[in-house]
């Protein structure tokens, strides 16, 4: 990994910025309104070829009111061959200025390589973000990715995958907490090339007042792609009666042998559940959280490191009892 990327944050920085959502010992890289700090280049990064990183690498991108222009951001990450590494990726803004960012994302994953990805979306009510996610696997490689949406006016996630050589494989998972008038998106696109790739995607979505979100999945199967599996899945729960959810999952197959499903459902929280509940002495409104707990944590059981799941673990239940809804109280609470 290219150890120049590597930076101790800046003073400026809300007083000297620490995240807390690392787990113990990982490094930091952080995007300063667009760019590597002190640096302002794109961010660039290698995992070199055949090497095991037991550290974390978390890049931490940050909107400032000292930047508020539409920014375009760009993030490289290349596993060579054979290595393996765990990313954590964040957003966040200090400001309530009304952001527009437009990132980039690529990830390249060459034969026999893995990538455990997890990333954190946790911004404004007045910030536009969207993120293009350009992926590619090779020959027996392997991605695994978690998305979770704390908080954001507009977030629009959109994913393209390609599944280049034989046997290689992705688990993508997502978990959006969307309330008040904000808006997500999240537009996945898994495209098997070729014989023998395994593909699994599941995003579930909880929303509030008049939130909407929307997601359309793709999984396009090429003519010579034989032996593929490839399931998707997308589940969400409606907290109140102006809230909207669209989900389109889409198959697109043209090869014969083949194991492929998709799936979407949209529904409330469940009334003979609440009323065991209560019946046992639980209040109705905390009865109503572990409920909506219960549905995220089929996405949050998805983070491999305990530590870190049980860190994203307390903040979506922060974020369910309402304990951060604006840009400022967000950012002290993750960070």
């Amino acid at each position: 990994m290219t150890e120049n990327y590597i930076y101790a944050p800046e003073h400026n920085i809300e007083g000297g910025f620490r995240c807390k959502v690392p787990l113990p010992g990982s490094r930091q890289v952080f995007m300063i309104d667009g760019g590597v700090q002190g640096t302002g280049r794109p961010l660039d990064i290698r995992f070199e070829r055949g090497k095991i990183y037991g550290e974390a690498l978390q890049v931490i991108s940050i909107r400032t009111e000292k930047h508020p222009e539409d920014i375009s951001t760009r993030e490289s990450f290349h596993f060579e061959e054979g290595s393996s590494a765990r990313l954590i990726l964040c957003s966040h803004t200090f400001a309530e200025n009304p952001f527009h960012t437009e990132g980039n994302v690529s990830i390249t994953l060459e034969a026999g390589a893995s990538a455990d990805i997890v990333i954190m979306q946790n911004e404004h009510n007045r910030a536009t973000h969207n993120t293009r996610f350009d992926i590619h696997i090779g020959e027996g490689a392997s991605l695994k990715a978690v998305i979770l949406t704390l908080h954001g006016g507009v977030i629009d996630n959109d994913i393209t995958v390609s599944l280049d050589a034989p046997h290689a494989s992705c688990d993508i998972s997502g978990l959006y907490l969307v309330d008040g008038t904000q808006k997500v998106t999240n537009t996945l696109k898994v495209r098997h090339r070729v014989p023998e790739c395994h593909s699994r995607e599941l995003f579930k979505g909880i929303l509030d007042d008049s939130a909407a979100a929307y997601f359309s999945g793709l999984i396009h199967v090429f003519p010579d792609a034989q032996k593929t599996e490839a399931y998707q899945e997308c589940h969400n729960l409606l907290l109140s009666r102006d809230a909207r959810a669209f989900a389109q999952p889409q198959l697109e197959i043209y090869a014969d042998d083949v194991k492929c499903s998709h799936g979407a459902t949209n529904g409330r929280l469940n009334e003979d559940e609440l009323f065991y509940m209560r019946s046992r002495g639980i209040p109705l409104k905390e009865a109503r959280v572990l409920q909506q707990l219960a549905f995220a944590y089929a996405v949050l059981d998805k983070i491999s490191s305990p530590e870190l799941k049980e860190r994203m673990a307390s903040l979506t239940e922060r974020r369910l009892r309402g304990e951060f809804t604006d840009c400022k109280s967000c950012c002290r609470n993750c960070c």
